[in-house]
């Protein structure tokens, strides 16, 4: 970080300056899609990644980056118990990446604590960038930690003085987080609904749909543009012009000689990636 903590940041060189990030989460797909994002835009340097909230507080303290992208659900220490690890004088804008309900977003909104909901929308994200940085030109790090402060008590319904006062209150269940959405298939006048996190892939029949989930076969009247737009794309891929595929149930992957390839899936079904979809090789790496 290029400014000594605890000192003002003037609002116009926090507006255009350009800010080191830190993406904290325990899910490779979600920070590499994190970090396909940020890289997007102008004034964003990604000065690294942690996996886990104990590597998340070490980089924080050894790097100081000017904002932290931090995931609250991870195994071991969440993310509300990395803040509690770090003190007022090392403590960056957090950016809290969250799949909580509707009443922990309404706690978030109220406190003015900045999130992103899961699966990350690319217009929320240019807005809660800009709410960050229009803080940064006002705020400093103890004016920050006291927003997380009113924050936590807001979430678990008791008054916290201070972060070391919090401990395992959203850790123990008193937040669920948000499901996954499902996906409608209205089959005449029945309507059946599918996890999309247990879809494997979908694949085109000439005017239909066929979803492939949990080893059965759902039949949809609906275009592939239409049902794209209706998925999570965090996992749910286009990846031909008529195949959808679910990235985290992709087993293995072989290149052929004509620049596209093949995918087998955990049930060892074997779909293909055509080359005008290379650029979706980033969400299997």
């Amino acid at each position: 970080m290029n400014l000594e903590r605890g000192h003002d940041i003037p609002l116009n060189d926090a507006a255009t300056r350009t800010l080191d990030a830190l993406i904290v989460d325990d899910e490779a797909l979600a920070r590499r899609g994190l970090r396909h994002r940020l890289n997007q835009r102008d004034g964003i340097n990604i000065i690294g990644e942690a996996r886990n909230g104990r590597e998340a507080v070490d980089k924080i303290r050894s790097d100081g980056p000017d904002i932290v992208f931090l995931d609250i659900q991870m195994p071991g220490m969440n993310g509300f118990e990395v803040i509690r690890e770090l003190h007022a004088d090392d403590l960056p804008a957090i950016l809290f990446v969250t799949a909580y309900d509707e009443y922990a977003i309404d706690a978030f909104e109220v406190n003015a604590v900045d999130y992103l909901l899961k699966p990350i929308d690319d217009d929320r994200l240019d807005q809660a960038l800009g709410k960050v940085r229009a803080r940064l030109g006002r705020h400093r790090a103890q004016s920050q930690k006291n927003l997380l402060l009113r924050l936590l008590g807001e979430l678990t319904g008791r008054p916290i003085a201070q972060v070391e006062d919090f401990e395992d209150g959203l850790a123990g269940g008193e937040l669920k987080p948000k499901e996954l959405p499902k996906l409608a298939i209205r089959d005449g006048g029945k309507t059946t609904w599918v996890r999309q996190e247990d879809i494997e892939w979908v694949d085109a029949a000439g005017d239909y749909m066929c979803v492939h989930a949990d080893g059965e076969t759902h039949i949809m009247r609906k275009t592939m543009k239409e049902l794209e737009g209706e998925l999570e794309a965090d996992f749910l891929q286009r990846i031909h012009r008529s195949t959808i595929v679910n990235v985290k149930r992709v087993t293995a992957m072989q290149s052929h000689i004509n620049g596209e390839y093949f995918l087998t899936l955990e049930g060892g079904h074997t779909v293909k990636l055509s080359r005008s979809y290379k650029d979706k090789l980033k969400y299997l790496s």
